[in-house]
């Protein structure tokens, strides 16, 4: 089970990023915090001090087509919001 799906790259996310040393991801559903750890820790080499996460509700989408009014959901996913120990940090730009 791949635990970390995406980071979170958002101005938001940059600036907690830059002042208080968080950084978010978008992570698997049934995850949970210990397993978060493991694998920011493993993946960034860094230590993680806190992980705090947030189930969000996927939105609701419409459209019109020839066939008529088109209505469904997008997918619910989950965020995990990771502080990390004072002096450790992650650069997701460092591959580009």
């Amino acid at each position: 089970m791949e635990i970390i799906i995406k980071p979170i790259l958002t101005e938001k996310m940059t600036v907690q990023g830059e002042k208080l040393n968080r950084y978010g991801f978008v992570v698997d559903t049934k995850a949970n915090k210990l397993q978060i750890r493991e694998a920011v820790e493993r993946m960034y080499n860094v230590t993680v001090t806190d992980v705090n996460t947030i189930n969000c509700m996927g939105k609701l989408k419409s459209r019109y087509t020839k066939a008529g009014l088109l209505e469904g959901r997008a997918n619910n996913f989950k965020k995990a919001i990771v502080t990390l120990k004072e002096g450790d940090k992650i650069d997701f730009y460092s591959n580009i």
